[in-house]
C-alpha cells in the first residue's frame, strides 16, 4: 500500500527550477504515513507534469520496486498504489504469449507494478486493467500520447481525489495533499455537505470541496493536454460493472452446487490475498464474515495472526466472541481490552487521519485494532463486503416491511400524513420521543418510490436543508446507479454497494490502516466473488429469517453452530455516554453557538436544540450529533492546514478564502 500525489499542466512552478519538484514533496509529506518505507518523485518540465510517490513496501522489497516506475520501453510512467493479486499469472501470461518472435520479455523484479506496466504496454491501458485481480490507484503519464490516465478498482478499495485547479489537473491518494498545492481552493460544497449530514459520510464522485472530485470505482479517466487548455475534464468512463456480469444460470443450480463455487472463488481469494513478502495477519471479530476469511486463512497455512479489540461495556464487548473462534481455528491470537481512555485519545487524531468530515464512529475502533495489528504483521485481511454482499444488515428486511406498509397509501393520502407528522413533529408540547418518531414518520411518507424512502430510512438528519445556510435539496431523487433488478433486497444491496461500502467502510479501513502504515484487503470484494454474489438467488441470501444463508453455510464446515450462530453486534463504542460525561467539554466547546457562528455553514438553532435534549437524556442524539462534532472539528484542523498550502516562489499567490 501507498500513496502518490501529481499535478500536470501550465503553472508558474515550472519556470523555476526546482519548484514544481519541491511542490510535490511538499503535497506529499502529507502521506508519509501511506508509505514510510521509499520516497520517489518524477518531473517532466518540457510536459509540465509532476508525481511524487510514497511506498509501503509489500511485494518486492528490494529498490526494483521503486516508484515512479518507467515501463521498459519509456511510453508509460506510473504511480501504483495498492496490489494486483493476480500479477504472477499476468506475468506467465506476457512471458508466453508474445504477439511476434520478438525477444522473450523480461523483468527487473517481481513487483505487480512492473508487471501492470507491462500489460499495459502489451495490450493497452484499459486491456491490462481488465485482467487484473486486485484493488489499486493510480495516474500513468504516456510519453507518446502526451495522456494521462487516473484509474481506480472495481469496489473502492483505494481512495483517488482530482481536480482542476486553474488550467491544472491535480491528484492525490488522501485529499490534505491536494490541500497543499499552490492553487488549492478551500471552498465547501455544500450539496455534499448536506449528504454528509443524511450519512456521516462524503457520497459518490464529490467531495467536501467544490473543485474536487473523487474518481468513481471501476472507472478510468484519461485527460489530453487539448482538455487542459480548454480548461475542462472529461467524464470518467466505466470499465467493469456487476451488473454485467450476472449468471443467470444459478438459477437451475442446486444449493450443494452453487455452495461449492462461492467455496472454491472465496478461497481462491484468500489464498491470492495472503500472498506478500512481509508478515500477514487479520482482524477476526467472531462475526460471521472475519471468521470465515480466518477459517480460510488456516486452510491455507499452518500460522495464522488475529486481532481483535475488546470494551469492558455491556454490548459493544466482541472480544469473547473472536477469542472462542480464534481458540477453535488453532490462530495466534492478540486480544486487547480498551479503556475508554485510551479510545476516547484518539478522538483528537480523528480530523487529520480523515481528511474529510467523515462521522462513522466505529472509525475509532477501526483505529485501535489497525494500531495493535501493526505491531505484529504488515498486510491484515478482513470480511468486509460480507453485508452488501450477502443481504447481511438487519435494516434490510426491516425496511421491505415499513415500506410494504406504506405502499398501501395512495401518495396524496401519503403527503398530507407528512405534512400533518411534520407539523405536529415541531409541537412543544409533545414528548421529544414523540417530536422525533413524528419527524421520522414524515420523511418516510413524503418519500416518492422505494430508492428515496430507503434514503431516508437511513438518514440521520432528515432535512438537511433545513440545516445547511443556503442549501436546497431536490424533492425527488432519480434512480442515480441506474438499477436493473427491481427486488427490493436487491435494491438495496446495490445502493450500500456503490454508496455505503465504498464511502463509508472502505473509506474508514483504509484510512484508519494507513494512518498506522497497515496494509488492509478485503477478500470478499475480490470482483470474481462479487459477481457470483450478485448473481446467487435471492433465497440463498436470505431463508427461514436467517441472514447471510450462503456465508453461513459454507461457515458451517469451519466452525460449530453456536459460534455462528450468535446475535450480531456493531463494532462502536459507548459515544452518547461518552458525551454525557468525559467529553462533554470538549463537545460544548465545538457546539457553542460562537463556534457554530464561525463558518456560517449551519443553522445554530436546530443543532443546539439536539445537544441540549441530548444532555438532559431526553433523546439520544449521538449520530447526528457525531456528524455536527465531526464536521466542526475538521474545521477547526482544516484552518489550521492552510498555513501549509504551497507558495511559488515565482509570483506572488493568494491564499484560497
Amino acid at each position: 500500500m501507498c500513496g502518490f500525489v501529481g499535478f500536470w499542466g501550465p503553472g508558474a512552478e515550472f519556470s523555476v527550477t526546482g519548484e514544481a519538484k519541491a511542490m510535490a514533496t511538499h503535497m506529499s509529506d502529507t502521506i508519509r504515513h501511506r508509505g514510510p518505507d521509499d520516497f520517489g518523485v518524477f518531473v517532466q518540465p518540457e510536459q509540465q507534469l509532476a508525481l511524487a510517490f510514497r511506498r509501503l513496501a509489500i511485494m518486492d522489497l528490494s529498490p526494483a520496486g521503486h516508484q515512479p516506475m518507467t515501463s521498459a520501453s519509456g511510453r508509460y510512467v506510473i504511480a501504483f498504489n495498492g496490489e494486483i493479486y493476480n500479477h504472477q499469472a499476468v506475468r506467465t501470461q506476457l512471458q508466453n504469449h508474445r504477439p511476434d518472435e520478438s525477444a522473450p520479455l523480461t523483468f527487473r523484479g517481481h513487483s505487480d507494478t512492473e508487471v501492470l506496466l507491462a500489460a499495459m504496454e502489451r495490450w493497452g491501458i484499459t486491456d491490462a486493467v481488465e485482467r487484473c485481480v486486485g484493488m489499486f490507484a493510480f495516474a500513468v503519464w504516456d510519453n507518446r500520447t502526451h495522456e494521462l490516465t487516473l484509474g481506480r478498482d472495481r469496489l473502492g478499495e483505494k481512495p483517488l481525489y482530482y481536480g482542476l485547479l486553474d488550467g491544472q489537473i491535480v491528484f492525490a491518494s488522501e485529499l490534505k495533499a491536494i490541500e497543499r498545492h499552490a492553487r488549492f481552493d478551500s471552498s465547501i460544497q455544500r450539496s455534499a455537505l448536506m449528504d454528509y449530514l443524511r450519512h456521516g459520510y462524503v457520497c459518490g464522485t464529490q467531495s467536501i470541496y467544490e473543485n474536487i472530485l473523487r474518481l468513481p470505482p471501476a472507472s478510468l479517466l484519461t485527460v489530453t493536454r487539448r482538455q487542459l487548455d480548454e480548461r475542462r475534464l472529461p467524464s470518467p468512463r466505466a470499465y467493469w460493472s456487476a451488473e454485467d456480469h450476472i449468471d443467470s444460470t444459478l438459477d437451475q443450480q442446486t444449493d450443494e452446487q452453487i455452495l461449492a463455487e462461492l467455496q472454491s472463488r472465496l478461497l481462491d481469494s484468500v489464498r491470492h490475498q495472503m500472498m506478500a513478502d512481509v508478515p500477514v495477519g487479520a482482524f477476526l471479530s467472531g462475526g460471521i464474515d472475519s471468521s470465515l476469511v480466518v477459517a480460510m486463512m488456516r486452510e491455507c497455512s499452518t500460522q495464522v495472526k488475529t486481532f481483535t479489540i475488546g470494551f469492558e461495556e455491556d454490548g459493544y464487548d466482541e472480544a469473547p466472541y473472536a477469542k472462542s473462534v480464534a481458540m477453535y481455528l488453532g490462530t495466534d491470537h492478540t486480544s486487547l481490552y480498551v479503556t475508554p481512555e485510551q479510545a476516547q485519545a484518539v478522538i483528537p487524531q480523528l480530523p487529520e487521519i480523515y481528511d474529510e468530515p467523515f462521522a462513522d464512529s466505529s472509525q475509532i475502533p477501526t483505529f485501535l485494532v489497525s494500531q495493535i495489528a501493526k505491531q505484529h504483521v504488515t498486510v491484515s485481511l478482513s470480511g468486509d463486503g460480507g453485508d452488501e454482499l450477502f443481504g447481511g444488515y438487519r435494516r434490510y428486511q426491516k425496511t421491505i416491511r415499513l415500506w410494504h406498509r406504506r405502499s398501501w397509501l395512495p401518495q396524496r393520502i401519503s403527503e398530507f400524513a407528512s405534512d400533518w407528522s411534520r407539523y405536529f413533529g415541531r409541537s412543544s408540547w409533545l414528548p421529544v420521543s414523540s417530536q422525533h418518531r413524528l419527524d421520522i414518520a414524515a420523511s418516510l411518507l413524503s418519500a416518492c418510490g422505494f430508492d428515496e424512502f430507503y434514503r431516508a430510512s437511513i438518514s440521520r438528519w432528515k432535512r438537511p436543508e433545513d440545516l445547511v445556510v443556503g442549501a436546497h435539496l431536490p424533492k425527488r431523487l432519480t434512480n442515480r446507479f441506474g438499477f436493473r433488478d427491481h427486488h427490493l433486497l436487491r435494491r438495496m444491496m446495490q445502493t450500500d454497494l456503490h454508496r455505503y461500502l465504498p464511502d463509508d467502510i472502505l473509506t474508514k479501513v483504509d484510512r484508519a490502516s494507513m494512518a498506522v502504515s497497515l496494509e488492509t484487503r478485503s477478500p470478499l470484494l475480490d470482483h470474481r466473488v462479487v459477481e457470483f454474489a450478485r448473481s446467487l438467488p435471492h433465497d440463498c441470501l436470505i431463508r427461514e429469517g436467517k441472514t447471510k444463508w450462503a456465508l453461513r453455510q459454507i461457515l458451517y464446515q469451519y466452525l460449530p453452530s453456536q459460534l455462528v450462530e450468535r446475535p450480531k453486534m456493531g463494532f462502536g463504542v459507548p459515544l452518547g455516554a461518552w458525551l454525557r460525561g468525559p467529553l462533554k467539554d470538549w463537545a460544548d466547546s465545538l457546539l457553542s453557538p460562537e463556534a457554530l457562528q464561525r463558518h456560517s455553514h449551519f443553522h445554530v438553532e436546530p443543532i443546539r436544540q439536539k445537544w441540549q435534549q441530548h444532555l438532559a437524556n431526553q433523546m439520544d442524539h449521538t449520530p447526528a450529533l457525531w456528524e455536527i462534532l465531526m464536521f466542526q472539528a475538521w474545521f477547526q484542523r482544516r484552518a489550521a492546514q492552510r498555513q501549509q498550502q504551497f507558495r511559488l516562489s515565482s509570483r506572488p499567490q493568494a491564499m484560497a478564502a
